[in-house]
């Protein structure tokens, strides 16, 4: 056991201070946290976009019929409850009665509050709470008190805190069983890096849970309240000067990208090989995500085309202004696109390598892309499903008018296909694969040596040795 690791006491039994992230559309189910429930941590059933099955246990696809994208997201709130209402029951079957399971959800989501209603609903004595973040979810608190279950929100400093504690969090203190500190630079999938921070400047992430800490007993946070540090954990040993820290207080671990390789991981075994191969500084911090949300992902081909969509980008006027004297004939219909003489050479330069079509974005630029990414950015924007509350790529908003009132933005990319299709065994070289920045550790770690994928267990047993 490593030194001065403890089990703690969370959902009503000693569970080991160990948390598995809980991993967007289909990366973690009920297979990989009900294991690791039963190992005795915390396991944690993504509640985005969840599969279901037949009765012959097969994942029923997400096939949208609705003619409007209104009808579609109605489709998608009710794909997501039972999916996720599902995933629960058989996470806590496996479980055994061992450890404790969390739902994960994002609060940018579109329809993230029916949902979570949904769930928590139909799962009533199953969950032991909600992990919540990409967004500020400050009525996720009021929630989980209707369902009496916990929460942990996940936040990123502690500025995000003080903001949802003083607004809500307050009134509900006695289920806020954790904050989870989300280390926007080592992390993989969403995280909440700042205006104010730089996203090439990477942060300790001691002195921000310290002031983290520091915040929450200046608010008369519970010390019994566990911070989690996630991103960026792979041994425990590296953490060592963490545990049984004044400073810090009570902390837990949360592993995301770690459990992707296991036996009971649902991932494709494509997916499981192309981890293995990953080296320092190949996940990238991007801002290609239409919820607008810096976000971490392998740089793969998929994510190396959207960089090179938007280098392939110039400014346009409607009318000769400034610098703008020289107009467009390539790329565009009409004869109102006045760009830079050099700007100019380089779309005729686009053109003749074949990207001979001009996509307008809500920033007065053009991104120039092929006839074939054009009719594929045009499908995915008009089958768009609602799957976020506000994205960029289709402009669509989950509320009021269902319009974010920009033009919909062509360097994005549909991230409902891509993880749906990453999740389902689709070419994991064409889909976004999600990955913290720690992953390159599969390729250097013993554990793995010689293709050695371990059970859920076999890898719970090893952290708690410190490797």
């Amino acid at each position: 056991m490593f030194k001065g690791l403890k089990p703690i006491v969370y959902g009503g039994r000693e569970v080991w201070p160990l948390i598995e992230g809980g991993k967007g559309v289909s990366a973690t189910n009920h297979a990989s946290s009900g294991a690791w429930a039963a190992a005795g941590g915390i396991g944690t059933v993504s509640a985005v976009n969840a599969d279901s099955y037949d009765e012959d246990g097969n994942v029923i696809p997400q096939i949208y019929h609705g003619r409007t994208r209104g009808d579609r997201h109605e489709e998608l709130i009710r794909y997501a409850i039972a999916g996720g209402v599902e995933q629960v029951r058989r996470a806590y079957e496996i479980a055994g009665g061992n450890g404790a399971i969390n739902i994960n959800v994002l609060w940018e989501m579109g329809g993230a509050q029916p949902i979570l209603h949904g769930i928590l609903d139909q799962t009533r004595g199953m969950v032991a709470g909600v992990t919540c973040g990409a967004g500020m979810p400050y009525k996720l608190s009021e929630i989980a008190a209707q369902y009496n279950v916990n929460y942990l929100p996940i936040i990123s400093s502690a500025r995000a805190f003080r903001a949802l504690w003083k607004r809500a969090y307050h009134k509900y203190a006695d289920l806020m069983a954790a904050v989870v500190y989300e280390d926007p630079w080592l992390a993989g999938g969403h995280n909440g890096l700042s205006n104010a921070e730089d996203p090439r400047v990477p942060q300790d992430p001691y002195p921000r849970v310290a002031a983290l800490r520091e915040t929450m007993r200046a608010e008369g946070v519970s010390e019994d309240v566990q911070i989690v540090m996630a991103g960026g954990v792979w041994y425990l040993r590296d953490w060592e000067n963490w545990i049984d820290n004044p400073e810090l207080g009570a902390i837990s671990f949360q592993f995301g990208t770690r459990p992707l390789l296991t036996q009971e991981s649902p991932i494709p075994q494509g997916w499981k090989d192309e981890l293995t191969k990953i080296k320092p500084g190949d996940v990238l911090l991007h801002k290609f995500s239409p919820t607008g949300f810096y976000s971490s992902a392998v740089r793969n081909p998929f994510l190396r085309s959207l960089e090179a969509r938007s280098e392939r980008q110039i400014p346009f006027s409607t009318e000769t202004a400034g610098e703008h004297t020289a107009q467009l004939d390539c790329g565009v219909k009409g004869k109102n696109f006045w760009v830079t003489p050099e700007d100019l050479q380089r779309a005729r330069r686009w053109d003749a390598q074949g990207f001979t079509t001009a996509l307008k974005t809500p920033d007065n630029t053009l991104v120039f892309c092929t006839p074939e990414e054009r009719a594929e950015i045009r499908k995915d924007q008009a089958d768009c499903m609602g799957c976020l509350s506000h994205c960029a790529f289709s402009a669509w908003k989950d509320h009021d008018n269902f319009s974010t009132g920009y033009l919909a933005d062509p360097r994005s990319f549909c991230i409902q296909k891509a993880l749906q299709n990453i999740a389902h065994g689709e070419d994991v070289d064409k889909n976004l694969m999600f990955a913290g920045h720690a992953a390159y550790n599969f390729g250097t770690d013993p554990f793995y040596s010689n293709g050695f994928v371990p059970t859920v267990r076999q890898l719970v047993d090893r952290i708690l040795t410190g490797d």
